[in-house]
């Protein structure tokens, strides 16, 4: 599955790239010498992964909301991008519940826009948009999810996630079959790795309570989730995007799982409880009081149709996936150069999958 010399030169069109995963694809997609135009809402966390890595000197990066079609259309058709990827989103389940409406309009209505803006671009020839591995109507069995599986969800973000995976299948049938196109989605499992500091997630999570020497307290430890370092999908979207675009489709599907090895898969506790062990704290975690919002008690991805379509696979261990998460989050304690540090592990990465 090695990345080749694909990317050089490459026009690449790329949305939410001051997100979390994002802003590591940005930074890989420099180092292979692609041609990024970007655009994004400003970074919503301090601090930021994006402002760490900052591999937009020289770049034509927007502070665009997708939900401006008439903006979004203008920056396409100045940059005349090949390929597209879009990752911008409202992310949180979480904040879903809080403010469901803005999930809706950013998830839905904003893939509309991206779709519509390549409507009335002709240089695009891929288009990846990402959306999740909560897109599948989940019963709590814990069998691993294929991509025929019904699409579904309870929550406003698996539901508007899912909704996307409805709305990039009208495009493709509606506008995009008599045209040199490929539009494809991709469903990826929990990913964490450095530079997280969303709030409601794990990782993030853990180190504001590492960092103030207190549990962190998890609402449903014995959830079971299919955890994976950051660059392991993003190492598959960048195959599966090269892919479509050299075989112009040919024997490809419409979507596919990146999913971590099935020893992966682990309890929210017992990834906790890893990550205490890598911090060398005792007192991990406590249940926290209260309430809470419903979640999937178990979910889980099949990964065996993008080994077989497009050879991926995920290389990474449970084991190392916390290793190299606790490494980043202590070189940025200790004043390192993000940036450099984080190229070292896209390196290191690219060698395992060589």
């Amino acid at each position: 599955m090695g990345l080749t010399d694909f990317w050089k030169g490459r026009r690449v069109f790329l949305t939410g790239h001051t997100g979390f995963k994002g802003s590591w694809l940005s930074l890989w997609l420099e180092r292979l010498g692609a041609e990024v135009t970007a655009v994004s809402l400003a970074p919503e966390t301090e601090p930021s992964l994006y402002r760490k890595l900052a591999p937009w000197d020289d770049r034509g990066h927007h502070i665009v909301d997708i939900r401006d079609a008439e903006a979004l259309l203008a920056v396409s058709r100045r940059f005349e991008p090949e390929i597209v990827i879009h990752m911008a989103a409202q992310a949180l389940v979480r904040r879903s519940y809080e403010n469901p409406a803005e999930t809706f309009s950013t998830n839905v209505m904003g893939t509309a826009n991206v779709l519509d803006t390549i409507r009335q671009t002709p240089t695009v020839k891929t288009v990846l948009v990402i959306t999740s591995d909560k897109v599948y109507a989940n019963n709590g069995s814990g069998i691993p999810f294929v991509e025929t599986d019904i699409l579904g969800g309870k929550d406003p973000y698996s539901n508007s996630k899912a909704c996307t995976e409805l709305v990039c299948q009208s495009y493709r049938d509606s506008f995009f079959k008599g045209r040199d196109l490929r539009l494809a989605t991709v469903r990826a499992g929990n990913v964490i790795g450095g530079g997280d500091w969303s709030r409601d997630r794990l990782i993030p999570d853990f180190i504001r309570a590492f960092e103030s020497n207190q549990p962190i307290l998890l609402r449903y430890p014995e959830a079971i989730r299919p955890w994976q370092h950051v660059l392991e999908p993003l190492g598959g979207y960048l195959s599966f995007a090269q892919a479509l675009t050299e075989k112009r489709g040919r024997d490809l599907p419409d979507a596919l799982n990146f999913g971590p090895h099935p020893e992966s898969f682990a309890t929210v506790s017992e990834l906790a409880e890893a990550l205490g062990r890598a911090h060398r704290v005792k007192d991990v975690w406590r249940l926290a009081p209260g309430e809470h919002l419903p979640e999937a008690p178990a979910l889980t991805l099949s990964s065996a149709l993008a080994l077989d379509t497009i050879g991926w696979r995920p290389r990474l261990s449970l084991q190392q996936t916390i290793d190299w998460t606790a490494a980043w989050y202590k070189a940025n304690r200790e004043g390192a150069d993000m940036r450099a540090f984080s190229l070292g592990q896209i390196a290191a990465y690219e060698e395992a999958i060589s």
